[in-house]
């Protein structure tokens, strides 16, 4: 705090020379100053954000000067020697601002306690409390953070993208100009609580924040180096975090590796993870997590949320690809939850928004030209069988079936000109029911045939579609919602698909009132109060942790 306090004082004192005395002698000087100083100093800042001979940058001066211009560059927080109460309340919300998934760094939060308790302590009469310098100072820097705030109250940090719904993606200054209103009329609370997200998950993410504060610990734990280009230095740093989590007894003698991977089983086994004893890709991951990267992820999570439709539809399918659930929202509430599996790291579930629109029973199975180039060409260069032991047919331009024996595979390095096709049947890949909704990724929900995996806790492990345990409840619920909305009000087409099933048919269903599907990436999510965390296995909040939040 000296350093910080050092500079406000010298601010203050180039003030006193370039501007003039700023000690007001009366309370009506006090303000006419103030108001002075603060023209000067906000059309100082300008578009550059710096307060000439001072140690503030202002984040959004442009909005700041638009909005004391409108009210003649009087104060807006203090009137004066005293700060309003609207003024308190802010600063207490700055203090507190965590809650609510922010940083009280990004809102002058020292350089206003410095100045708060210069002039409350004012007891000896040094002046401090008669200074317009610091009171104009406090003034700027409380509107810049009340501008910040609205803005990532309301937008968050993130920048839009090709999936966002948010349609106001850019705040007016008329809007500021409201928001600044709603608080003096309606106070700060009332005016925050408008501003945020209305989606469930937020607010189960926000309820959990205190309790997880009150625990957290932001000591700086080793950072385990991957991937391994020195193996004695991953080993030391792998031990020396094991140790400080309390599952190895020393650091002091390096552990041999039956002891190292007796260690990792125990931190697997606690974290829900394969229990394997080795230290790969998402065990280091996961032991390089600590509370302060934590609390970025609940803030990174949160302003995902803020990117959603300010108003969700009534209905629709949410998949989380981090945490490997589905849910069936219906009125706000959770009709239905299934595990599910998504894409691995390599092939990933894309972010997407879309419209079931249709289903298909017993469908058959198209492998994308990635899965072809990559998994199949290089299978069938090795035993042209392969096709028929995995149960795919070989056709070629015209429909025909072609014998894979009778290909030379060798002239072929990546696509090939024919199309494979696994038949219908419970042995296909995807399973007896498939959801159909357009996107360009050619992903979709369906069943599988490999229905164990969903044991696992560790689910991403698709192509990139996403496999849904309880397919069959979604499918009817479906069918139901259909058929109810239609005119006779009846359930013909789940009792169509019921006979089709049992037939074991391929069929084709076209949904009219199609069910909005929602595919997110959120890495932790409210439950009872608490914060769960789920594996960064994309690392995408790791990308978004260092392009956005690398000053925290």
């Amino acid at each position: 705090m000296v350093p910080t306090l050092c500079l406000l004082v010298m601010s203050s004192c180039n003030a006193k020379n370039k501007k003039g005395d700023s000690i007001a002698n009366t309370p009506e000087e006090l303000a006419q100053k103030t108001t002075q100083l603060i023209q000067q100093y906000i059309n100082q800042a300008g578009f550059t954000g710096k307060l000439e001979d001072s140690a503030i940058t202002l984040n959004q001066p442009a909005i700041s000067q638009s909005l004391y211009s409108s009210k003649s560059y009087a104060a807006l927080w203090c009137k004066q020697d005293q700060w309003l109460p609207v003024g308190d309340s802010l600063f207490h919300f700055i203090e507190m601002s965590q809650l609510f998934g922010l940083f009280p760094e990004d809102y002058h939060l020292k350089k206003l306690k410095v100045i708060k308790e210069k002039v409350v302590a004012d007891s000896l009469g040094k002046g401090d409390r008669n200074n317009a310098n610091l009171w104009s100072l406090s003034d700027v820097m409380l509107t810049d953070a009340f501008v910040q705030i609205i803005k990532d109250i309301k937008l968050g940090r993130l920048p839009s993208d090709s999936i966002s719904q948010r349609k106001d993606s850019t705040l007016s200054v008329e809007f500021y100009q409201q928001q600044l209103l709603s608080i003096q009329q309606l106070g700060l609370a009332a005016t925050i609580k408008s501003l945020e997200p209305s989606q469930k998950g937020y607010h189960q993410l926000k309820a959990g924040i205190k309790k997880f504060l009150d625990s957290a610990d932001y000591k700086q734990y080793t950072i385990v180096p991957y991937p391994v280009k020195d193996k004695k230095k991953f080993e030391r740093a792998l031990q020396k975090r094991l140790y400080e989590a309390g599952f190895i007894a020393f650091d002091s003698t390096a552990a041999d590796s039956t002891q190292l991977a007796e260690a990792i089983k125990s931190f697997q086994k606690k974290k829900g993870i394969a229990v394997d004893g080795r230290a790969g890709e998402g065990t280091v991951r996961m032991l390089n997590v600590n509370d302060r990267e934590k609390f970025i992820r609940i803030a990174i999570s949160m302003d995902k949320y803020k990117m959603l439709p300010k108003i969700m539809p009534s209905k629709y399918i949410w998949v989380n690809a981090s945490s490997n659930y589905l849910e069936l929202i219906d009125g706000n509430e959770v009709k239905l939850t299934s595990r599910v599996i998504c894409g691995k790291p390599k092939t990933r579930t894309p972010l997407l928004t879309s419209d079931i629109t249709s289903l298909i029973t017993y469908p058959q199975w198209v492998p994308p030209p990635s899965i072809v180039s990559k998994e199949i060409l290089p299978a069938v260069k090795k035993n042209p069988g392969y096709l028929a032991k995995k149960g795919f047919s070989l056709v070629d331009a015209k429909g025909n079936e072609i014998d894979p024996y009778t290909v030379d595979w060798s002239k072929y390095s990546k696509g090939i000109p024919y199309k494979i096709v696994q038949g219908s049947g419970d042995d296909n890949a995807l399973g007896i029911m498939k959801f159909v909704f357009s996107n360009k990724y050619s992903v979709y929900l369906h069943d599988t045939n490999q229905r164990y995996l969903f044991g696992n806790s560790m689910r991403s492990l698709s192509h990139g579609c996403v496999r849904v345990q309880e397919w069959d409840k979604l499918a009817y619920y479906i069918l139901r919602n259909d058929s109810l909305n239609a005119k006779n009000g009846n359930y013909t087409k789940a009792d169509s698909v019921k006979t089709w099933l049992q037939r074991k048919q391929k069929r084709s269903i076209a949904i009219r009132n199609k069910i909005p599907v929602y595919i997110r990436y959120i890495t932790c999510e409210g439950q009872n109060g608490k914060i769960i965390f789920f594996d960064d296995i994309y690392a995408e909040d790791k990308f978004i942790r260092e392009k956005y939040f690398a000053s925290k």
